[in-house]
Order: C-alpha cells, then structure tokens, then sequence
C-alpha cells in the first residue's frame, strides 16, 4: 500500500472537505470524494454505496475505478457480503485478502483487478446507516487504527453531505409541489370568473388542455394566467385611450 506523505493527506483531505462544502451536484461530490480518498488512503479502488430504501440494497453510487466489471458489480442485500455486514451491523470490517474470505462475494472480479485487501466502513447519520465506503488495497495490508479513523472521518462528512443534499432535493420538490398548486388555484379562478363554470368543471378543463397539449397542468395553468393578464392589460390601456379623446 503506497503511503501519503502528511502533506499530500492534508492535500487530498481538504479536496474531500470542499467537494463535500460544495454546491455540485450529488453524483459530482460523491466522485470528488472516492478520488480523494483513494488518494489519502492509498488506495487502488475506492467505492460508495448507498442503500435502495425501497429494495434494502446497496448500490455502487460513486468509484474511480475505470473497471467496467468492478462498476457494474450486482448489489449486496443489506447483512450479505463484506458491504451489507458492515451496514448491518454498523461497524468497520478490514479484510486481509478478500480472495480468501468466504463472505466476500466477488472473488472471482477481486482476482481479475488485482484486489486484496479491503476496508468497509459505514456511512452513518443520526445513528442511520445510509450506506458504505470500500477501500482496496493490490497487497496484502493490515489496517491500522489511525486508517480506520481517517476512512471513518471521510464517511461521516460525506454521510452529512448525502443528506443534506437530499434534503435540499426533497425541500425543492415540495416548493415546486406548493407553486404547482398556487397557479392551478389561480387558474382555475380565472376560467371560474370568465366562463361562469364551477370550481371542479375548471378544474377538469385545466386537466383536458393538459393532456391534449401534453403540458403539464401548471403549464396550462401558467398560460390561462398569461392570457388573462394580457386582456386585463389591453382593456386598461383602452380605457386610457378612451379617456385620453374623451379629453381631447
């Protein structure tokens, strides 16, 4: 395992720092990270996964290895592998040669890319396991305390960042959600006032034109309201036009 002098771990450390501080997008800080860290760990394939709520699996999000076989590995049920332990049981796991460990599932992709050693920690927020980070060492490496905690660290910064980030998608979402909402109110206002029509026959008229355009209802909701802003504008300069010659 080739080593970092202190200066370039302090280097690649902070690249973590600002990837995770960042405003890119998830994909694009989860990429910064395994490259960092690859590079503080000396490692020669460093991955993130994260768990599939819904299947409870964990899924390769982010890896710089260029190993098409590696990348496209099946996920890991949660307790199964080296990975799904280490999210199940909330721990790190060091593996002397994962060629040899039964429990490791992809022997046979380990040989291929020269893999053998192997540091799995959790990705942990508010006591939740989210997901894992793997680190591969191509010779046989005893993991120290002082690894651990580094590779530790790293997974706790980025843990806060996925979160944060997704939270920030599901906070745009419902925004998105409520203003959807506030233009279909008004819109549905508008065809109320002009066509002296209910509230629920507005309704499905915003719905018709959205299906016959194939736009969305805020879409047409957005254009009823132009429309009748464009008219509101045009019989007021009128009126001001009549005004004007009746001074005249």
């Amino acid at each position: 395992m080739e080593k970092m002098s202190y200066e370039e771990q302090i280097k690649a450390l902070s690249k973590i720092s600002k990837a995770i501080a960042s405003d890119l997008y998830l994909g694009d800080i989860l990429r910064l990270i395994v490259t960092a860290t690859a590079q503080v760990m000396g490692s020669n394939i460093c991955s993130l996964m994260l768990i599939d709520e819904e299947k409870k699996e964990l899924v390769i999000r982010a890896t710089q290895s260029i190993s098409d076989e590696y990348n496209k590995k099946p996920p890991l049920k949660i307790g199964e592998g080296i990975a799904g332990k280490a999210a199940k049981e909330n721990r790190p796991i060091a593996i002397k040669d994962v060629t040899k460990e039964k429990e490791y599932k992809y022997g046979d992709i380990a040989k291929k890319e020269g893999l053998c050693s192997l540091l799995c920690v959790p990705l942990v927020v508010k006591g939740k396991v989210i997901g894992v980070i793997n680190c591969y060492t191509a010779v046989p490496h005893d993991f120290s305390e002082t690894e651990t905690d580094i590779l530790t660290s790293i997974a706790n910064q980025a843990a806060v960042a996925i979160e944060n980030t997704e939270l920030m998608v599901k906070t745009n979402v419902i925004q998105e959600e409520l203003e959807s909402r506030k233009r279909i109110e008004r819109a549905k206002g508008i065809l109320m006032k002009e066509g002296g029509i209910t509230e629920e026959e507005a309704y499905l008229r915003i719905q018709r034109y959205s299906m016959n355009y194939r736009k969305s209802m805020r879409e047409i909701a957005e254009a009823i309201i132009l429309a009748a802003s464009m008219k509101d504008t045009k019989g007021k300069e009128a009126w001001l036009d009549n005004k004007k010659e009746t001074k005249t």
